[in-house]
């Protein structure tokens, strides 16, 4: 089962990370100015991996491999790590897809450390 990982970044913030059930990451999200729309993100990965259309597949100018999910209206709602190989990047997608289910959710911006360590700088 797969887990959403929500953090906090140095400039404020929110993000989320879903990683597969051996702990790798395999999407992760743009910055959200909240944490109710970084969940509303969250939401519309479950709801968007549903359909492959809204998986975009492109090649770096080094030739490695990624995805973007996408929502219905065209917007990127996460992206994915690099990938050596097509069948490697089809992999991932099909990661995302069935781990996203049953994903639970880590909110780890109520962690006092990870509070500390962001506003350190």
């Amino acid at each position: 089962m797969g887990k959403f990982v929500i953090t906090k970044r140095l400039n404020g913030e929110f993000q989320f990370n879903l990683k597969s059930n051996n702990g790798l990451v395999i999407l992760s999200s743009e910055g959200y100015a909240t944490k109710d729309s970084c969940k509303l993100g969250i939401e519309s990965v479950k709801f968007n991996s549903l359909d492959d259309t809204n998986f975009e597949r492109r090649v770096t100018k080094d030739r490695k491999l990624y995805f973007n999910l996408k929502s219905t209206n065209g917007q990127i709602i996460g992206t994915s790590q690099l990938y050596g190989s097509d069948f490697a990047c089809e992999k991932g997608i099909n990661s995302v897809k069935n781990n996203v289910a049953n994903a639970t959710v880590e909110d780890k911006t109520n962690n006092r450390m990870a509070l500390r360590t962001t506003s350190a700088i």
